[in-house]
């Protein structure tokens, strides 16, 4: 396989990046773009990947488990561990996405079993026994589902924030939402999550919301491309042709914007902002209000407000398709 260096070049990284890599945590519901997220973070030498926690969302927790398990099966890398986590909202339970990732949540694709088990512990567990062993700003955690388990996290264990690098979330909307005319999923399916980690102080946020996620498409030609490169890359081409998420641009990988942002932070650009969750009235529930005003300047909040839709799907057909980490 291509070293490194020569890896990191081909899609326009600097080699400095894979000197240190990034530790990376995954909270996540997968769901086809989780899918594609999973083969993105594997496939790039830039991360060093902790775990993966699951929580329900897309489909329930025992499918999305399942899933990150045969995901992780499937890429040759099933010594990752993964750790189970909240089954429902913090104050409501909500319907699942899976009108949209089909009935198992990736398309109608079917996984081999995994070899490996779920880890014991709870994912909120999990998470703090990983922050706990690690130093301050020295673990960047990817929530590309409903916030819960992060909430829950950030409300048992306060004295962990300062060991979080970074917090980068694929949610919210600052536009029209894609499950009510207001709202974003996974920021509707736990609003009270996402207003609680929204606001919490001291916590370094990089948000992806929806419309922005919404323009990071692949169209027929990029899904082709990945079907030709590698039997993973066809493997994610048939989750993708069985996504119900669909614009005139090709269907939207939201949460693979998340781990692009991370594998190379100058594919975005940010502005601090605030942001409020509506938890309040049924009809405006989980809309989210953000703020880029003068006030906001020195938050710790930093939302994407523009992105280059050329590179991410350069950098998916190098990492999605191309060799996985350590082969």
């Amino acid at each position: 396989m291509p070293n490194t260096e020569e890896q990191t070049r081909q899609v326009g990284l600097s080699p400095a990046t894979a000197v240190k890599p990034t530790r990376l945590i995954i909270d996540c519901d997968p769901g086809i773009d989780d899918a594609v997220s999973i083969a993105l973070a594997v496939g790039s030498p830039e991360l060093e990947i902790l775990g993966i926690t699951t929580v329900a969302g897309n489909v329930g927790i025992q499918e999305t488990t399942t899933n990150a398990l045969g995901l992780l099966a499937a890429f040759g890398r099933d010594e990752i561990p993964v750790a189970a986590g909240a089954h429902r909202g913090l104050v409501r339970t909500k319907a699942d996405h899976r009108f949209v990732h089909g009935e198992n949540g990736i398309g109608g694709v079917d996984l081999a079993p995994a070899r490996r088990t779920v880890n014991s512990e709870h994912a909120v567990d999990f998470l703090s026994n990983i922050l706990s062993r690690h130093g301050p700003r020295s673990v960047t955690i990817a929530a590309i589902g409903p916030l819960t388990n992060i909430a829950m996290l950030l409300a048992l264990r306060p004295e962990l924030i300062d060991n979080i690098e970074e917090l980068v979330i694929m949610g919210a909307t600052a536009g029209g939402g894609n499950i009510t005319p207001v709202a974003e999923y996974n920021t509707w399916a736990d609003p009270e999550a996402a207003q609680r980690v929204f606001t919490t102080v001291g916590l370094k946020i990089r948000l992806l919301e929806l419309q922005i996620t919404r323009r990071a498409t692949v169209d027929q030609g990029v899904v082709a491309t990945m079907r030709a490169e590698s039997p993973r890359g066809d493997l994610l081409a048939d989750m993708i042709d069985g996504y119900e998420d669909r614009t005139p641009d090709g269907q939207p990988l939201h949460d693979a914007l998340a781990i692009a942002a991370i594998v190379d932070p100058t594919l975005i650009e940010t502005r601090p902002a605030s942001v409020e969750v509506n938890t309040h009235s049924d009809s405006q529930r989980a809309e989210t209000v953000f703020d880029f005003g003068p006030a906001a300047a020195n938050s710790n909040l930093q939302v994407a407000v523009e992105f280059d839709l050329k590179r991410f799907r350069e950098l998916l057909i190098a990492r999605v398709a191309g060799p996985v980490q350590g082969e």
